[in-house]
């Protein structure tokens, strides 16, 4: 695989990462619309009266972990950035 990256042209490599950028920006966005969507679920799952019992707990776990998602993404995003900014 070393030997097919070394043998292209300095412009096809450099094509080639745009396009897997472009798609990778897809993705990401589409990851954290579904995350998103979960908190938005979980929201409506919980029972404010009653928040560390039941589903409500459930829930309350489950934003946490689509919050954590959320800046995962976003961390790789910001870094996905810096990466091509550097590049050029």
């Amino acid at each position: 695989m070393i030997n097919l990256l070394i043998s292209q042209p300095e412009n096809q490599l450099y094509t080639h990462t745009l396009i897997d950028y472009q798609k990778m920006k897809i993705l990401i966005y589409s990851l954290m619309a579904m995350a998103l969507a979960l908190i938005v679920f979980n929201i409506t799952l919980l029972d404010f009266n009653n928040l560390f019992a039941g589903d409500s707990l459930v829930a309350l776990i489950g934003i946490i972990s689509s919050l954590c998602a959320v800046c995962i993404l976003i961390i790789f995003k910001i870094s996905k950035n810096i990466e091509e900014k550097t590049r050029r």
